[in-house]
């Protein structure tokens, strides 16, 4: 089964408190998105292998160790998942960034693809999926869903803010992606929203309310 984990270190849930807020604005919001993701990838990361290697230090020849080679992949779910990408690459300069656009119908709230444009060699990394929102739970089931039929194996979905209902319907749908988020919430609203949440992401982000 698929884990569920909520990174709950200080700086993250500190961080997140302001994004929360209403009357944080576009330019901080966007900034502590990225600064988040960055955290949060450092924690999701301490698995990552290493092997020895031999360097020369101003004091001479030492075996020390780097990353053994795994490769990493960044997929943002559209147009919100933007947000996190920088944070991630941060960290992980040399992860190749693929893209899948969702949109919400407003009426049914069902997800729909739009966009899809993925590294050639997804089957070979190890994926991060990142949407600050995991509510319903629909356009990140999408979005994995695409990858794996592209090849991707290795994902890891990694939200800020999740909902009881979505976490349940990945755990049920993928029991073999795990999902990281800064926050477990309350519960989704008739409109879909979670709450207390943090409202639209995406209009949040960049502007558009």
């Amino acid at each position: 089964m698929g884990k569920f984990t909520v990174l709950n270190h200080p700086l993250i849930q500190h961080k997140l408190t302001i994004m929360r807020d209403k009357n944080t604005g576009t330019k901080d919001f966007r900034e502590i998105a990225s600064e988040i993701a960055e955290l949060m990838v450092y924690e999701i990361t301490r698995d990552l292998p290493l092997k020895s290697v031999e360097i020369e230090t101003p004091m001479g020849k030492t075996v020390q160790k780097e990353l053994a080679g795994k490769k990493l992949a960044v997929v943002p779910i559209l147009r919100a998942g933007l947000g996190m990408v920088d944070g991630v690459l941060r960290l992980v300069p040399a992860a190749k960034v693929g893209h899948i656009g969702m949109y919400r119908d407003e009426e049914t709230l069902e997800p729909h693809e739009y966009f899809l444009k993925l590294p050639p060699d997804i089957e070979q990394r190890d994926v991060f999926v990142v949407d600050p929102m995991l509510a319903t739970g629909g356009s990140a089931k999408m979005a994995i869903e695409a990858l794996k039929k592209h090849g991707a194996k290795n994902m890891r979905l990694v939200v800020l803010v999740a909902a009881p209902e979505g976490v349940k319907a990945i755990e049920e749908a993928f029991p073999d992606v795990d999902v990281y988020a800064a926050a477990l919430d309350d519960h989704l609203n008739d409109d879909g929203y979670i709450v207390p949440g943090l409202g639209d992401a995406g209009d949040r982000l960049f502007g558009t309310k």
